[in-house]
């Protein structure tokens, strides 16, 4: 045994069995390793913003984490954006960076970088294997560091020849953590706040939003509570059966008109709300002036412990509202986002999850799939975009019976457009949408919020995707993938009728 031995049986013997990679030779141990331990699954990505955003989807859905294999520091590098979006939903990833032999490090050889620095800002824990006896018990720590809670990625910084030593250690079991209930003193000084205020409101966010927390967090609502979620949400239920709360707006201006009297703010899985960016003369903390906030559980807390008891404590009847299932006619005319949406919500089986980076078209989506039959919804949480293809290759791999729906502006999908290659190639069942404006629709209307101005003709060059066109049909064939072009809502309606129907990778550009 070496030491990419050791850590991969390491990983496997703590039920890390996926790995998301894009190698280069200080790898080449690690991947020869794979022969050895058929219970990891090796999946190329292309560029390692896929893999990033895949241990992402991955994490999210399978409630443990899938690892990396990346390239030195620039390998590292090309994989920030989505491990930035994944620190930000708290979602366990076990980062592999391969390094120089530690002889090798001091000759500065060009792919020589500070990997250490260059991981910390993502990483809640970071350490360098520096012998091959050190890496099974490094291996195990990092495991249990991704876990949290309330979790994230981490980074095991692997020597080239760390890897290829030998070994005399077994694979190390991690101590998994769990989520400590709430306080009963954060119970009761809720429950004596909400009785005492006018018009309270509890937002949930993080783990607050899976069925189970939501399931508990509709009695709250049922007592008189109006119940929000956080604007982008890691994993959230969604459909018939399921508690709606209402979705804390994201323009700021917006969530404050919403929330105007409301008096009391109770923190449920997450934290204060505040503006995604910064405007002249708006403001950055989304709590009405004059409100109270506290914390109910914080995010490494078991929130459905917490809501559970808020809701005995103030009476709460046994259960609250949840969505009807009520599906949308088919729609007919020239094609846009709600429409798509509705024929997604007509179509879409029962445990579908829906990857969103739709950006301006999300909205669309969600209005007419808020009554479809019960799925989940993974959304962008670090604001990052380029995250729905990837973020929908470790869902499938995830959860290979059900069916995946990935939502994506066309300026994001261009960000990870390498991730449909592994699609192919793994052949999982996803079906992508990408709502194709040619624009980044967006930053049109920041541009005017920022208070800088109308678009002139240099401006606009920067903000228009329409000078070439991107092909998106010739693209995903190039791939692979079975492709259609939808301009119709009819044409629509049709093609992800079918793709709905069918097994593996399936494309649809929806030309709004």
């Amino acid at each position: 045994m070496n030491g990419a031995d050791a850590l991969i049986s390491t990983l496997v013997a703590n039920e890390v069995t996926a790995c998301f990679a894009n190698p280069g030779t200080s790898e080449m141990q690690f991947v020869a390793a794979l022969d050895g331990k058929p219970e990891m699954r090796p999946v190329l990505c292309l560029f390692e913003g896929v893999a990033t955003g895949a241990a992402d989807g991955y994490g999210r859905i399978a409630d443990k984490p899938a690892c990396t294999l990346l390239h030195l520091g620039p390998g590292y590098g090309n994989g920030v954006a989505n491990l930035h979006n994944a620190r930000r939903a708290y979602t366990p990833i076990v980062n592999v960076v391969g390094d120089h032999a530690t002889y090798h490090r001091q000759y500065d050889a060009p792919l020589n970088s500070d990997i250490a620095t260059l991981v910390k800002p993502n990483s809640l824990w970071v350490r360098s294997a520096d012998s091959a006896d050190a890496v099974a018990g490094l291996a195990a720590e990092a495991v249990a560091a991704s876990y949290g809670p309330p979790g994230g990625p981490v980074s095991l910084i692997l020597p080239a020849d760390s890897a290829w030593l030998p070994a005399s250690t077994e694979p190390v079991i991690a101590q998994k953590p769990t989520r400590p209930a709430p306080s009963s003193q954060a119970v009761d000084a809720a429950a004596k706040a909400i009785k005492a205020a006018k018009k309270p409101v509890v937002l949930l966010g993080g783990q607050a939003c899976r069925a189970d927390a939501l399931a508990v967090a509709a009695r709250l609502e049922a007592a008189g509570v109006t119940v929000y979620s956080d604007t982008f949400v890691p994993r959230q239920a969604r459909g018939a059966g399921v508690f709606l709360p209402k979705k804390m707006q994201y323009f700021g201006e917006m969530a404050l008109a919403e929330l105007e009297g409301v008096d009391l703010m109770v923190f449920v899985g997450t934290a204060m709300p505040v503006a995604f960016f910064a405007y002249p003369d708006r403001p950055s903390v989304l709590v009405p002036e004059g409100c109270g906030t506290l914390t109910l559980a914080e995010r490494s807390e078991d929130p459905v412990a917490g809501l559970a008891a808020l809701a005995d404590a103030l009476g709460a009847p046994a259960s609250g509202p949840s969505q009807p299932l009520a599906l949308p006619e088919a729609p007919t005319g020239a094609l846009n986002a709600y429409f798509a949406g509705a024929s997604i919500a007509r179509h879409m089986p029962e445990n579908a999850i829906v990857c969103d980076d739709a950006v301006t078209s999300g909205t669309g989506v969600a209005t007419g799939t808020a009554t479809a039959r019960p799925h989940e919804v993974l959304a962008l949480t670090g604001g990052a975009i380029g995250i729905g293809l990837p973020l929908a290759v470790g869902a499938a791999v995830a959860a290979p019976d059900r069916k995946v729906i990935s939502l994506n502006g066309d300026g994001a999908a261009m960000y990870t457009v390498q991730a449909l290659w592994t699609m192919v190639r793994e052949n999982l069942d996803i079906t992508v949408v990408v709502f194709a404006n040619h624009t980044y629709r967006i930053l049109n209307v920041e541009m005017t919020r920022t208070g800088a101005g109308k678009a002139g003709p240099s401006a606009a060059k920067l903000l228009d995707l329409g000078d070439p066109k991107i092909d998106w049909v010739s693209m995903a064939r190039g791939f692979g993938l079975s492709a259609v072009r939808c301009e119709t809502a009819e044409a629509f309606d049709a093609a992800f009728a079918a793709a709905m129907t069918q097994k593996g990778p399936t494309f649809i550009e929806a030309a709004i």
